[in-house]
């Protein structure tokens, strides 16, 4: 996989994250709930703690995407893809890793899982930016 297609796919995974939300909430407003019940930090609805965690796994890869994108493209503009070509799938996989273990709870281990996700992003970002300055 290319860095291009672990940009697309860390893009598509971000999407499908906001849809779920996006899909809920529909659900939510065809059933009588006022739509301006989802205004930002002061919610009028109680969401279930899944939807939370849908909502927050979001977010979280809203955070990272950026960077990854504009470590993808400006190696591109480099015409250094190949430095960053082997390190770029991993950081989709640890995107998704994070995601999932996001949505599967919030206990201890799973805090910690996926802090080790996040952190690995984070290396894998540092070492693409490395790359692209040498």
């Amino acid at each position: 996989m290319a860095a291009y297609h672990a940009l697309l796919g860390f893009t598509g995974w971000t999407l499908l994250l906001v849809v779920l939300v996006f899909a809920y909430r529909g659900v939510r407003l065809l059933t009588g709930t006022p739509i301006n019940s989802w205004t930002r930090g002061a919610k009028t609805v109680e969401d279930p703690v899944f939807m939370k965690r849908v909502e927050d796994a979001h977010a979280n890869a809203l955070e990272n995407l950026p960077i990854f994108a504009v470590l993808v493209l400006s190696a591109a503009a480099l015409g250094k893809l190949e430095a960053i070509n082997a390190l770029a799938p991993y950081v989709l996989y640890a995107r998704v890793g994070q995601s999932l273990v996001h949505l599967s709870g919030t206990n201890q281990l799973q805090v910690l899982i996926r802090a080790g996700f996040w952190g690995a992003q984070l290396a894998l970002f540092f070492l693409m930016l490395v790359k692209l300055f040498a």
